[in-house]
């Protein structure tokens, strides 16, 4: 139950990102500046809060251990993530991106079979892959089609060039951000904490971040003021407090893939905290009853899918015994 709570107030921190990202898609900034910016200004906030803890020098160490999956798997959790959520920003109303983005419920658990668990057996300790949770996905399909019928409402609105850039980018991000932070779990198991392995993964991706910024400063100058003060905000709610909170949250479940389905669920609240923040601040929001009827569906599927997922939550026992069939 403190996993939920604390997911749930990650999507509301995150919520902030779609918002303002469209706030400064509106405000005719560049999304790859808006895409380098979190991440440039989250790393000293959180190389502050690393050092006062004094674990900055247990994180390096860490990183030098397999640095290079460091980098790859951070490329995947934060560049593959973010940079195509700002591209769609672009494209598409924070709502929707917001609502699409929902699919990383379904993509997490479509990318369980990647991963390992370790057995004891007679020939001693053995990985087996783990299993879909086909039985928490019922209630997925209830998300997935309210999905669907929101980017149906917005197809007779806008061109299918727009339709596309809105919508594809988003589900790229929706397999690389619990890609991403699920193999770094994996790779360091619990001798880091959620603040720790932030910076890590922020540092490790950093290349991305100062080659897409020196490439928009050489080709279009700085960032307006007014994109760079919504860009910190940005990395201080969304970059800090709700990547923290998702990755504690995330770490708590990770020993049951249910539980950790049913924590990842939690992100469906971004649907309903976006639209009432783009409704509030940004004039003109617009949405079909077609669009509103998929904003519900994914809502009260993503309600179904925590609820199914609490009275069949195995424990991670059965989870292990589970992965050997």
């Amino acid at each position: 139950m403190k996993a939920m709570v604390l997911g749930i107030f990650a999507s509301f921190f995150f919520a902030v990102t779609f918002v303002l990202n469209q706030l400064m898609s509106d405000g005719g900034g560049s999304w790859i500046w808006s895409a380098s910016l979190r991440y440039l200004f989250m790393l000293p906030l959180l190389l502050i809060i690393v050092c006062t803890r004094r674990r900055f020098v247990p994180l390096l160490k860490e990183m030098r251990q397999h640095p290079w999956q460091w980098a790859w798997w951070s490329f995947i959790g934060f560049g593959l993530f973010y940079a195509p959520l700002c591209f769609a920003a672009t494209y598409s109303p924070a709502w929707l991106v917001a609502g699409t983005w929902q699919f990383t419920i379904i993509a997490g658990s479509l990318l369980v079979p990647l991963f390992h668990v370790s057995i004891d057996s007679k020939d001693g300790l053995t990985k087996v892959r783990k299993r879909i949770p086909f039985r928490n996905m019922g209630m997925s399909c209830v998300i997935l089609a309210g999905i669907v019928l929101m980017e149906w409402s917005q197809a007779t609105e806008v061109p299918i060039r727009a339709l596309l850039f809105g919508m594809l980018p988003v589900l790229v991000a929706t397999f690389a951000y619990p890609l991403g932070n699920r193999k770094m779990m994996e790779l360091c198991a619990e001798r880091i904490d959620a603040y720790e392995r932030t910076l890590g993964m922020t540092i490790a991706s950093l290349p991305l971040w100062l080659i897409l910024s020196t490439y928009q400063l050489a080709t279009s100058g700085f960032p307006s003021g007014e994109q760079s003060l919504q860009s910190l905000i940005v990395a201080v709610f969304s970059g800090v407090i709700a990547t923290v909170l998702f990755f504690t949250a995330t770490d708590m479940a990770r020993h049951s893939v249910h539980q950790l389905a049913t924590v990842e669920a939690t992100q469906s609240g971004e649907v309903v905290f976006t639209l009432i923040g783009e409704v509030l601040l940004i004039a003109g929001t617009n949405i079909s009853l077609a669009g509103l009827i998929g904003l519900v569906l994914v809502v009260v599927g993503m309600i179904l899918h925590s609820f199914m997922a609490s009275i069949q939550r195995p424990s991670a026992d059965e989870d292990t015994q589970a992965a050997m069939h």
